[in-house]
């Protein structure tokens, strides 16, 4: 993230940090709801106040409707006194004068008019896309929608993998005990732990410089495993950047097999290499390619594959709560982008299987076009192929985590 590069040239408190991190995604991560604030309470729409003084605003909103820890004087006083450091100091009247009847509405419990209509109800409430809250509804139904869009705005959960070749969970967690970080087993996650208390920057916990444990959401953790790779097998990831899945492949079949890490992204491809470094694992061969032409660019890879990891570009919708402002980047338009893309990358593996092989198509999305629809559209070509398994993610569920998909394909032998 952005903040982590301003972070490495501040000598910030743990607690600082802490705060900043609030501050910014939580402005990001609820900027339809501020934006409507600052709609109501002013004289000049959201849209049409200068950038600056409208970012500002957001911060000095978001500390009084959403945060406890900041007295509200403080965030009035403060957001003033940033406005006329930055060149607003004409406008800084304007930013005390809308921040103090904010505080007064926070007060008295006042609330912005509500749309009569469900769909504009969901992005004002909870700060989504107009566009998403229309399908959220159409895909699950008004009362998962809310359950989506409510663990959208939740700060996620930190999850982590123990790396089995480098530890156990029992050792890990005591470990990261010791080191005063407080975790608890994940349900469903053999190698998974949930930290419960801690802070600080994790590259600093026990055990992630000997290369014990990673960070990955137990949603992501769900998909290596359904490759029932075996040590010795031919495995491709072809999407492998930043690695997540490809270590945990390696982990998986005790870092004993021919994997190969794929990726058109050379700069996430390298972070990838230095990652496994970390984690002790050497099973992993990498090329930078796009992984749709690859029978092309590698004709001796025609068939050869017993095992296909394709986690493809997407969206990213089952994200939001770990990506605040992916909502506000992401578009319709972009989606059909990526949906033909989804399509060209499962067309580009289907030459490097071999006859009774396994494609595991795998997404951090809850877009049906992406997912289901994208594996109907794809079986239905190809009359080889059978879908053995499918299932959906969402946010808001019983597990927890992110919202992702996963098809098992196989290839008739």
């Amino acid at each position: 993230m952005a903040i982590e590069h301003v972070f490495s040239k501040y000598d910030l408190s743990v607690v600082d940090r802490a705060l900043a991190t609030e501050l910014v995604c939580g402005s990001i991560r609820h900027r339809q709801q501020l934006d409507d604030w600052i709609d109501y309470l002013a004289n000049i729409p959201s849209l049409k106040q200068p950038p600056l003084l409208r970012w500002l605003l957001h911060v000095g909103l978001y500390q009084i409707f959403y945060m406890d820890r900041v007295p509200v004087s403080a965030a009035v006083n403060t957001t003033v006194q940033i406005a006329k450091e930055n060149h607003l100091g004409r406008l800084a009247p304007v930013a005390n004068a809308l921040l103090r009847k904010a505080v007064k509405a926070h007060i008295t419990g006042e609330t912005i008019p509500t749309s009569k209509f469900l769909d504009e109800q969901l992005s004002q409430k909870y700060s989504i896309p107009l566009w998403l809250g229309k399908e959220l509804i159409r895909w699950k139904g008004w009362e998962a929608a809310v359950k989506i869009a409510e663990a959208s705005n939740k700060t996620p959960a930190i999850d982590l993998r123990i790396n089995c070749q480098r530890s156990s969970v029992e050792n890990a967690q005591e470990n990261l005990r010791k080191g005063g970080i407080e975790s608890s087993l994940i349900a469903g996650c053999p190698y998974g732990l949930t930290i419960r208390s801690g802070g600080g920057d994790l590259r600093n916990w026990p055990g992630y410089k000997e290369g014990e444990w990673s960070v990955q959401d137990r949603s992501s953790q769900w998909i290596a495993p359904l490759l029932s790779a075996k040590p010795g097998e031919s495995i491709l990831d072809a999407c492998a950047a930043p690695g997540g899945k490809t270590s945990h492949l390696s982990e998986l079949v005790n870092d004993e097999g021919e994997i190969w890490a794929v990726d058109s992204s050379s700069k996430r491809l390298e972070k990838t290499k230095i990652n496994l470094t970390r984690l002790g694992l050497n099973s992993v061969n990498f090329l930078f390619a796009d992984a749709s032409t690859l029978s092309t660019r590698k004709p001796s890879w025609k068939g050869y594959f017993q095992k296909i990891l394709l986690d493809a570009p997407c969206s990213g919708l089952g994200t939001l709560a770990r990506n605040p402002d992916l909502r506000w980047r992401i578009t319709p338009d972009k989606i059909k982008e990526l949906v033909r893309l989804q399509s060209k990358l499962l067309e580009g593996m289907l030459p490097l299987l071999r006859p009774g092989g396994m494609i595991v198509y795998s997404t951090c999305t809850i877009n049906p076009d992406e997912n289901s629809k994208q594996i109907e559209n794809f079986i239905s070509n190809q009359q080889c192929l059978r879908l053995r398994y499918q299932k959906q993610l969402w946010q808001g569920e019983a597990h927890g985590g992110d919202g992702f998909y996963a098809a098992i394909i196989d290839l008739h032998a």
